[in-house]
């Protein structure tokens, strides 16, 4: 319809690609939910039709947006804090399909290009920086589910950072942190606070909930970005490098795979 300006795309993985380029398009600017796509040149297509045809393209990278993240990414920038190297843990029980509102749904989430995504695209955007080497592990899909429940990527930047990233799908309780290993200091993020090795740097929004400030943010950034034409914190352009080094992943597990079946 004319009188629509833009799309929120909030569907399961595998679709996101094809209805963003459906509502690019028809000449809507998108919000994406993470993942854009499944896979880089998907990626590229879809930052390509959005620059030309004038449309913002974002995509829900939301702890970008988060006041603890933000403060870390200007710790980092300002040179405070000089980090050597990265761990990230993305542990979550998905046994049952199940989303974190707790609403059982039809498709399951991939572990790599959702949340993995997360991770990878938060620790390159930390540390301003992009992969240059990319390593990944996973184990055989879980029968049920069909999908790797427990897979570890580790990157080097192009600052020469080491950053390793585990994650699973088995983990009970959940957890989700980010440890920024420097030479002046740990940063640790976690439960929506940031804190160094004595103190808490920045306390966490609603006692430790989900930070819902950082969605509003978030949110706010792309009617902002459709009204003065400027570039969302997660536009498809920023995130690229993220899908990059997803892409060299998911590259290195299917050659393990290949190899593996052909033993």
């Amino acid at each position: 319809a004319a009188d629509i300006e833009a799309v929120i795309v909030c569907s399961p993985t595998d679709r996101h690609a094809e209805q963003t380029e459906r509502a690019l398009r028809a000449g809507k600017h998108v919000l994406c939910e993470i993942p854009l796509a499944t896979s880089l040149a998907e990626t590229d297509r879809l930052i390509d039709l959005a620059e030309r045809s004038g449309l913002r393209l974002m995509v829900c990278h939301t702890q970008r947006y988060g006041a603890a993240l933000i403060e870390a990414r200007r710790m980092i920038a300002s040179g405070e804090v000089r980090p050597r190297a990265m761990v990230s843990r993305y542990l979550l029980d998905k046994r049952e399909n199940v989303s974190w509102t707790g609403r059982r749904r039809s498709w399951t989430d991939n572990l790599l290009w959702h949340h993995g995504c997360h991770a990878v695209d938060t620790a390159l955007w930390l540390l301003a920086a992009e992969a240059t080497d990319v390593t990944a592990l996973a184990a055989p899909p879980d029968p049920r589910l069909g999908v790797p429940m427990d897979l570890s990527v580790l990157l080097r930047t192009t600052g020469d950072q080491v950053v390793t990233v585990v994650m699973s799908y088995r983990a009970m309780p959940p957890m989700q942190d980010y440890l920024i290993i420097a030479d002046e200091t740990t940063l640790i993020y976690a439960n929506d606070e940031l804190r160094d090795h004595r103190r808490v740097l920045v306390a966490a929004a609603d006692h430790g909930s989900y930070d819902t400030a950082a969605l509003d943010r978030q949110d706010a950034d792309f009617f902002a970005s459709i009204l003065t034409g400027s570039e969302p914190v997660s536009s498809a352009r920023g995130i690229r490098p993220a899908m990059a080094a997803l892409q060299a992943a998911q590259d290195e597990l299917d050659r393990q795979a290949t190899e593996s079946g052909a033993e």
